[in-house]
């Protein structure tokens, strides 16, 4: 993409203190936008504003599932930015690891609140908040995951709930339709440390799977994320981008 490509236009991303969500924020900024972080800890959140630069990133700190941390988030990008053209519903929780017939169904209740519903909660709150008043090129961008497409085996609820995001941007992307454009990255084994006990002293050999030869970084995600949110993706939404080196092709799953 050009340089820029999203000059002056206004991001939000949650859970954007490390990781997948900082790249995403550090990407958006470098290409020109305003970006707004959340996350629970405002420590790291204060480490990714210092690293994009204070002219150009705020943060709020709180619980991605808290109502009154939405509302806070969109008070303060109205008060610092004015406007709303882009969301990226990054958050997301994995906290149980096994298979589905030993599952606690208060976690999965969690996983899906957090998830599932926090996504349509953040894009709710987005919409009532401006997103698409202002811009023929409004977008959202939703994280899923290659578990959503494919069974894998002890994190088989959280690819549920990533299958779940995955219908859930298609349909918004009708909804929502032509004034605000909905799509998602379905990322495989990426190197966070949200991902680390599905490679960490096994890396070698996770990564013998994946055609292209390594696992996933965080750029690989940003700069998808950047594309879907720029013009020259203008006649692309309801799509899901799956990002994963050849690996579900290659048989293989996360």
């Amino acid at each position: 993409m050009p340089d820029a490509a999203l000059q002056g236009r206004v991001a939000l991303i949650t859970a954007a203190s490390r990781g997948i969500g900082r790249a995403i924020a550090e990407r958006l900024a470098a290409d020109g936008a305003f970006v707004c972080l959340t996350a629970r800890r405002a420590e790291g959140l204060d480490e990714a504003v210092v690293a994009i630069g204070r002219d150009r990133a705020i943060a709020v700190a709180g619980a991605a599932d808290d109502p009154a941390h939405r509302e806070e988030v969109f008070a303060r990008i109205e008060e610092e930015f004015g406007r709303l053209d882009i969301l990226v519903n990054n958050a997301g929780i994995n906290p149980v690891f096994g298979p589905l017939a030993g599952l606690d169904l208060d976690a999965a209740r969690k996983i899906l609140e957090v998830n599932v519903i926090g996504t349509l909660a953040w894009t709710q709150a987005a919409l009532r908040n401006g997103l698409g008043a202002q811009s023929e090129q409004a977008a959202v961008v939703n994280l899923t995951s290659v578990t959503g497409q494919v069974p894998s085996p002890g994190i088989g609820w959280y690819g549920v709930s990533k299958a779940a995001v995955a219908h859930l941007t298609r349909t918004l992307s009708v909804e929502l339709a032509p004034r605000v454009r909905v799509n998602a990255v379905s990322p495989a084994v990426v190197k966070t440390r949200f991902a680390r006990a599905l490679y960490e002293g096994r890396e070698e050999e996770v990564t013998a799977d994946y055609p292209l030869g390594r696992l996933g970084v965080p750029d690989d995600v940003a700069a998808a994320v950047a594309y879907l949110c720029s013009d020259g993706a203008a006649w692309v939404t309801g799509q899901v981008l799956t990002l994963d080196g050849g690996l579900l092709n290659a048989g293989g799953t996360a």
